[in-house]
């Protein structure tokens, strides 16, 4: 089997970055396509007691497990299938259960500070930034995490002060210099989607 195609999707949170990987997703067979998310590789937090979990920056690019998620995937592009961890944003801690994930034509990596580390960005085929204003991102943070993660508003609001604002200023604003494609308004670009997919059904054909 040749070697697979990884596209990396970054951006700021509330960006559109899941919704420009669906939309990718939904163009290709799925067969031929999967997608991780950089949210899966959080540290593990069980030996830390809640409340010192709860003070966890998890915009700061220390709050990853880089190492298992480049050792994932180098596994992925040499064909092996790998056990992607699930994390649980409501305990602030890894879960025990894992989910099997097989090798594909093509794999999407996407998440906030891919482009940020080297050994991962070293490993990109195609680097897209999402690129949306920051208004729009902080009404999307405030909607996700109250739907999805159990949060207050109170408690999103006062994070998004404090540690998402800077994180994207000194840490993800800054990577949009190495990406390929700049998307903007992500998630609603159509044309920017459709010249992604052209391209990756051009090198799928090739």
């Amino acid at each position: 089997m040749k070697r697979p195609l990884l596209i990396g999707i970054t951006g700021g949170t509330g960006s559109g970055k899941s919704t420009v990987s669906k939309e990718i997703f939904k163009s290709i067979h799925e067969k031929k396509i999967t997608v991780i998310e950089q949210d899966s590789y959080y540290k593990d937090q069980s030996n830390l007691t809640f409340e010192e979990r709860v003070k966890t920056n998890y915009d700061h690019p220390l709050a990853f497990d880089n190492e298992l998620l480049v050792k994932h995937l180098r596994d992925l592009m040499d064909n092996k299938a790998i056990e992607k961890p699930i994390y649980d944003f409501e305990n602030h801690t890894r879960k025990k259960e894992t989910i099997s994930v097989e090798p594909k034509d093509i794999i999407i990596l996407e998440g906030i500070l891919i482009l940020f580390e080297e050994e991962i960005r070293n490993l990109l085929d195609i680097k897209v930034f999402v690129d949306t204003d920051s208004d729009v991102r902080v009404i999307r943070r405030i909607l996700r995490d109250i739907k999805d993660r159990g949060r207050t508003l109170d408690s999103v609001i006062l994070q998004y002060m404090e540690t998402v604002r800077p994180a994207h200023l000194q840490f993800i604003e800054p990577t949009k210099r190495y990406a390929d494609i700049i998307i903007p308004e992500g998630g609603y670009n159509k044309v920017a989607i459709d010249i992604i997919v052209a391209k990756i059904n051009s090198i799928l054909n090739n």
